[in-house]
């Protein structure tokens, strides 16, 4: 944009300009023509005076100490002065008129001088083209340059309204870009054209009005989850009240399972936004399939876990990683028969390795890939990962979690077919940006 205005400036001074400046040059032009002929006129008619009053040595002295080339045709056809044809021109002022006329190479000036001896007489005074636009091209280049510096001017003059315009709008353009980073606190100080001061102040009003959005919703799911405890408390007690030990037991451990899983949502609902998220995947996921591996010998599930070297620092919390292969596992175990095996597979990547539509500059340094196949039927729907899509009768937001929680930090979730035919969940998780 800044270019475009300068061009735009540069542009309608350079044509001002030259609606001023070609006709002031052809002025200039036929100024100093209109002088050199009236400066040879004049000197025609001194020359025309002498004419028939001296002899003719002394007219010849008198032509020869003009500044222009002058020559008298006298009436007896004698020629004094400057040798030059009898031309047409000539042969007219003879008759008794004087005239200016184009000869080639310049113009003649003649004029007749009636009452010599003999006749009438012509006084011929020859301008050549040096002689009428003497000073003129000088006089254009300065035109010029005063043009061009003008046209220089009005391009620093452009670029400078044009910074003025344009830096405010550049820095809308980065808070902007920050507040779609997640970068909540980003605000722009108003600057500029008035329009671009009121763009400003709405985005800062905008900004202001997103973060007072995101503490309310924040606030809401964790005051939705703490009400939760009530019928978990009621739950644990009806727990404790049962006759068989074991049972009683074995409820309480699930009861202890959900409410750490409350906590932890109003604890994320509280802490999302406020600090950076960051966990080593290896960890997480290791700790993950460990707690599954029970169920799984339950059913008579044989896997299999190929976990990358640790620490793998990727940009997720553990609490979202963790609800994030649970979501993941725990479709295997709900949509697939008792005895399907599964594998988990986590590996670091190389820059060169991210995925070519989540590539950007801040997800370009690596990160994992996390897999999870098992040996089932495959997905029923065409396309699970949507909200709400599930096909075997759940509320289809396990993939959703795991969709969310990668794109959050900038990574993907990709779905394909295991090698044994069942389904196949890849999902890419950045690693950490400074």
């Amino acid at each position: 944009m800044r270019r475009w205005l300068t061009l735009l400036v540069a542009a309608t001074t350079s044509l001002v300009l030259i609606a001023l400046l070609v006709p002031l040059a052809l002025l200039v032009r036929t100024v100093a023509v209109s002088g050199a002929v009236s400066e040879a006129e004049s000197e025609a008619e001194s020359v025309a005076v002498v004419v028939g009053a001296v002899d003719t040595e002394t007219l010849r002295l008198t032509a020869e100490q003009a500044e222009h080339p002058v020559t008298v045709f006298l009436p007896g056809g004698e020629v004094v002065g400057d040798p030059a044809p009898r031309s047409t021109a000539v042969e007219l002022a003879s008759r008794g008129r004087s005239v200016t006329a184009a000869a080639p190479g310049g113009r003649e000036i003649l004029v007749a001088v009636q009452g010599a001896a003999g006749g009438t007489a012509v006084v011929r005074v020859f301008l050549d083209d040096g002689r009428l636009t003497r000073g003129v091209p000088q006089v254009w280049a300065g035109l010029a340059a005063l043009g061009l510096a003008l046209v220089g001017l009005g391009v620093l003059v452009g670029d400078l309204l044009a910074r003025m315009v344009i830096r405010p709008i550049t820095a809308l353009a980065g808070v902007s870009h920050r507040l779609a980073a997640g970068d909540l606190s980003a605000r722009t100080v108003p600057d500029g054209p008035p329009e671009v001061h009121a763009v400003g102040v709405a985005l800062n009003h905008l900004a202001e009005r997103i973060t007072g959005l995101l503490a309310e919703e924040r606030e809401s799911a964790a005051d939705l989850s703490h009400r939760l405890r009530t019928p978990l408390t009621g739950l644990r007690l009806e727990a404790e009240s049962l006759s068989d030990p074991e049972e009683s037991v074995r409820i309480e451990a699930r009861v202890d399972a959900l409410e750490r899983a409350v906590t932890s949502v109003i604890t994320e609902a509280r802490r999302r936004g406020r600090e950076r998220a960051e966990c080593d995947a290896a960890a997480v996921t290791g700790a993950r399939v460990a707690f599954w591996s029970v169920l799984a010998e339950d059913q008579s599930r044989h896997f299999t876990l190929d976990l990358a070297p640790g620490p793998l620092p990727v940009g997720v919390a553990a609490d979202d990683l963790a609800a994030c292969v649970d979501a993941l596992l725990g479709n295997v175990f709900a949509h697939t028969p008792e005895g399907v095996s599964f594998s988990v597979r986590l590996e670091a990547t190389r820059p060169e390795a991210v995925p070519p539509e989540t590539a950007r500059p801040e997800t370009t340094g690596g990160g994992a890939l996390l897999t999870v196949a098992d040996a089932g039927p495959g997905f029923a729907t065409p396309d699970p990962s949507q909200r709400g899509e599930s096909g075997a009768g759940s509320t289809g937001l396990g993939l959703d979690i795991a969709r969310r929680t990668a794109e959050s930090a900038g990574g993907s979730l990709s779905l394909g077919t295991s090698p044994e035919g069942g389904a196949s969940v890849i999902l890419f998780l950045p690693a950490v940006t400074p």
